[in-house]
C-alpha cells in the first residue's frame, strides 16, 4: 500500500475516527452503513478513506440492508464492517444472528447512546450491553470488546477483525458516545508492525471440501465465493455441507459447536486490566468510559485508606466468570458503575454467588458518572 494512503504516526483523533483507522489498518476494505448519531463519523471517515486504499463504501437504505451487505461482502472474501448506535443495532440483530449461524467473519461497532427508542441521540449511554449478548434469538455465543479511549478504539477494532477471522463470527465493538466523540492522541504503527490474522483457507481440493466441517478447534476453514469451491450458505440449521438439516440431532451438533468454539477458547479471547486487586477489600468492576471515571474514584478511595482495586472488562463477552468468582472469595464487595439501570452488574452478581456484595451504581444516560458517586458506593461497600 502506498505510504500516502496508510496513516502512521501520532495523531489527534476522535474515537470514531480512530475506529475507522483501526479498520483500515486491519485490512477492512468494505463498509456498508446508514448514518446514525453518534456513529456517523465512522461512516464519514470510511467514505473518505476506503477509496484511497482500494476499498468500497456503500450507504445503504437502512441498517437491515447494511448488515446483509456486510455478510455478503465477507463471503466474497473482503474484510467488512458496519457501525451504528442503539436503534440501528436493534435493526441489525436478525442479520447478526444470520452471521452467527453462517459463521461469517465481520465487525459491528456500536457507539452507544441513551435509550430506549430514539432516546438521547447525541448523548452517551451503555444500555446495549445485554442486547449485545442476547439480542438475536436462539442460543449462541458472541465476542464483544469495550474500548475506553480513542487509542483502544483503534487497537480493539484491529483485534475485533482478528478474532472474527479466527473464530468465524461477527465480533462486536461496544463503545459509547463519550468515547467515540472524545479526542486524544492516537498512535498508529507502521503497517508492517501490526499483527493481522488472515482467513484460514481450505487445504483440501474443491471436490472434498465441506464448508462447515470444523477443524479440531471447532472452526471450519472458509472458502470464498468464486474460488471454485461449492458453497451452500443458509440460516437454517444445516449439516457440514451447508444443506438444511431439520432434525434435533443436527441442531444439537451445530449449535453446540457454535457455542463451544467461543466458550472453550475463553482464555484466548478474554482480555482484562487489573489495578490493585491483589489485596483489595472492594473491587470496582467496570468497562468503557465508566472505567475511566472509576479510576478517579479508586485513587480518591485509596487516599482515604480504603483497599480498593479496579477490574476493567476489555472483553465483556464472553464474560470472565472465573476471574470474578476468584475475586468474590477475596473481597467484601464489588461496585459496578455503568450507564444503564444494571446489566453487567447482573453478571457480576451471578458469578459472586452470594460470596460478596454487588453494589450497582446506575446512571440512566446522557453523561458519565460523577466520580463522587462511585467513591461513595466504595465507602459504603467497605464498611
Amino acid at each position: 500500500m502506498p505510504e500516502r494512503e496508510y496513516l502512521a504516526g501520532e495523531f489527534f483523533l476522535s474515537g470514531d475516527d480512530a475506529c475507522a483507522e483501526g479498520a483500515i489498518s486491519a485490512g477492512c476494505r468494505f463498509f456498508a452503513g446508514y448514518p446514525i448519531t453518534p456513529a456517523t463519523e465512522i461512516a464519514e471517515r470510511m467514505s473518505e478513506r476506503l477509496p484511497e486504499v482500494g476499498g468500497n463504501y456503500i450507504q445503504m437504505e437502512d441498517e437491515l440492508g447494511s448488515m446483509a451487505a456486510v455478510l455478503g461482502a465477507s463471503w466474497a472474501g473482503t474484510k467488512a464492517m458496519t457501525a451504528t448506535s442503539g436503534p440501528g443495532f436493534s435493526l441489525m440483530m436478525e442479520n447478526i444472528g444470520l452471521g452467527i449461524m453462517t459463521e461469517t467473519p465481520c465487525v459491528v461497532v456500536n457507539i452507544q447512546r441513551g435509550g430506549p427508542s430514539t432516546g438521547l441521540p447525541t448523548l452517551t449511554g451503555q444500555g446495549d450491553m445485554m442486547q449485545a449478548r442476547w439480542g438475536s434469538h436462539g442460543p449462541y455465543s458472541i465476542i464483544a470488546l469495550s474500548p475506553s479511549s480513542p487509542q483502544e478504539l483503534y487497537d480493539l477494532t484491529i483485534r475485533a477483525f482478528n478474532l472474527s477471522e479466527k473464530y468465524r463470527l461477527p465480533v462486536l465493538v461496544m463503545s459509547e458516545a463519550a468515547t467515540g466523540h472524545m479526542y486524544e492522541k492516537v498512535v498508529i504503527p507502521p503497517s508492517g508492525e501490526i499483527e493481522l490474522l488472515a482467513r484460514r483457507k481450505p487445504t483440501v481440493p474443491p471436490e472434498a471440501y465441506l464448508p462447515f466441517a470444523p477443524d479440531t478447534d471447532l472452526v471450519p476453514p472458509m472458502a470464498n465465493a468464486g474460488e471454485g469451491y461449492r458453497l451452500h450458505v443458509t440460516g437454517l440449521t444445516h449439516d457440514e455441507r451447508g444443506y438444511p438439516a431439520m432434525t434435533v440431532e443436527a441442531q444439537d451438533r451445530l449449535v453446540r459447536r457454535l457455542v463451544d468454539k467461543i466458550e472453550r477458547n475463553k482464555a484466548d479471547i478474554i482480555a482484562l486490566e487489573e489495578d490493585g486487586t491483589g489485596d483489595a477489600e472492594v473491587v470496582i468492576c467496570s468497562y468503557g468510559v465508566s472505567a475511566r471515571v472509576s479510576q478517579i474514584a479508586v485513587e480518591r478511595a485509596r487516599g482515604e485508606g480504603i483497599r480498593v482495586g479496579l477490574l476493567r472488562l476489555i472483553t465483556v463477552w464472553p464474560f470472565p466468570d472465573d476471574r470474578v468468582r476468584e475475586l468474590a472469595r477475596q473481597v467484601k464487595a464489588f461496585v459496578v458503575p455503568e450507564i444503564n439501570y444494571g446489566q453487567i452488574a447482573l453478571e457480576v452478581e451471578r458469578c459472586a454467588c452470594g460470596l460478596a456484595k454487588v453494589v450497582l451504581v446506575p446512571h440512566m444516560g446522557g453523561r458519565v458518572h460523577a466520580p463522587e458517586l462511585i467513591l461513595e458506593a466504595v465507602r459504603q461497600a467497605a464498611r
